[in-house]
């Protein structure tokens, strides 16, 4: 919903969308949200607010295509696996052999720097589990209002498997997948690795052959598909990186597929990161659904002040901040707070060194 003022719900356009008198959860009802079970009957003692997942979810996916005045030609989804490290006996705990601790897996799904899913999930399965129902449900929102932009899904090779590429080739989602070296590969690559190794010893710098070819293996993929091959050579090792993207050439030659769309997937890594600023590691409660609302209360965080810094921020140095920082230079501050009949008083110390970066995100944000 765009207000005539082109923001985003502004509560001036849209007073009925904002109710300014309710008060904020206090930390009381926030723990009786935690401990409501699902589907818990009216007579339960904790069931005093209950939150939906499906609700929080689509909400998600809709604050990101709200951010947009127009439907973009084409979006990257990034999506990716981290972990969160359990120190208690919490329900689905387990084992992570690559961690090497007790912790969940969740699973996350950005477009640039905004957030579209956060899945909590326990750890005793593949990095990958889960991840076409959460695109499913993503892409069929997006496609509602965007039904001609293109999608493209872009991840790492713990996600390259048949299931998620049949899945996007049969629902025209192009994808762009990191692809796990094997000798027959680097067989199929070993022209350019000499040619790299020549041109490493001349220059003493490393070098990279970029090549292509279409691929399929033995078992597990039901059809050939085009592969990227980076030959790189640096001192002292080969270093070989494979991608299997359905990207035609004429628009995504070998070397602008790796190194301006395939490697751009680090700054996902960059935003996970952010959220445990955020509390995303507070998974102390007993049970998995509990864990999942403060999954959702960090996430829900990291969306507002992500917005901050995308519209109140446009133009600033802090534009370019980190969210912490933002947070700690902005929001979690002291001041003065005085409310009358028509208007509500913020008053910072004199000292406050960030006065002018406060008064333009403030202008920026006010219609």
């Amino acid at each position: 919903m765009t207000s005539s003022c082109g923001r985003i719900r502004c509560w001036q356009c849209y007073p009925e969308s904002v109710d300014v008198g309710e008060p904020l959860a206090g930390k009381s009802t926030l723990n009786r949200l935690e401990l409501t079970p699902a589907g818990s009957p009216a007579a339960e003692r904790y069931n005093k607010i209950a939150y939906s997942p499906e609700a929080i979810d689509e909400l998600l996916v809709t604050l990101f295509l709200e951010s947009h005045r127009k439907a973009p030609r084409s979006i990257v989804l990034d999506v990716d696996a981290t972990d969160t490290p359990l120190h208690g006996k919490q329900e689905a705990r387990f084992f992570h052999g690559y961690y090497n601790h007790y912790c969940y897996l969740p699973l996350y799904i950005f477009c640039g720097d905004q957030l579209l899913c956060a899945r909590l999930r326990p750890s005793n399965i593949d990095a990958r589990a889960g991840s076409v129902e959460e695109l499913q449900r993503i892409v069929a929102q997006i496609r509602k209002a965007w039904p001609h932009t293109q999608i493209i899904l872009r991840a790492d090779s713990g996600f390259c498997r048949e299931e998620l590429m049949a899945w996007c080739e049969q629902h025209d989602v192009d994808y762009v997948l990191g692809f796990a070296r094997n000798k027959r590969l680097r067989r199929k690559i070993a022209k350019e690795m000499r040619q790299a190794k020549k041109e490493q010893q001349r220059t003493g710098q490393p070098a990279r052959v970029f090549t292509e070819f279409f691929y399929q293996t033995r078992k597990t993929w039901s059809r050939s598909r085009r592969v990227v091959a980076k030959a790189e050579q640096i001192p002292g090792k080969e270093n070989p990186r494979y991608v299997v993207a359905s990207l035609p050439l004429v628009a995504w030659p070998a070397r602008e597929l790796y190194e301006q769309l395939y490697c751009a997937r680090g700054e996902m890594e960059n935003r996970i990161k952010e959220q445990l600023s955020l509390f995303r590691d507070r998974m102390s409660t007993e049970s998995l659904r509990s864990n999942q609302l403060r999954l959702y209360f960090s996430s829900l965080a990291y969306v507002l002040v992500e917005a901050l810094r995308r519209v109140g921020l446009a133009g600033t140095e802090w534009a370019e901040y980190q969210v912490e920082t933002i947070r700690l230079r902005s929001l979690k501050i002291a001041a003065h707070v005085r409310i009358t009949a028509r208007k509500i008083w913020v008053r910072y110390a004199k000292a406050y060194p960030w006065k002018r970066a406060f008064v333009s995100s403030w202008a920026a944000l006010r219609c």
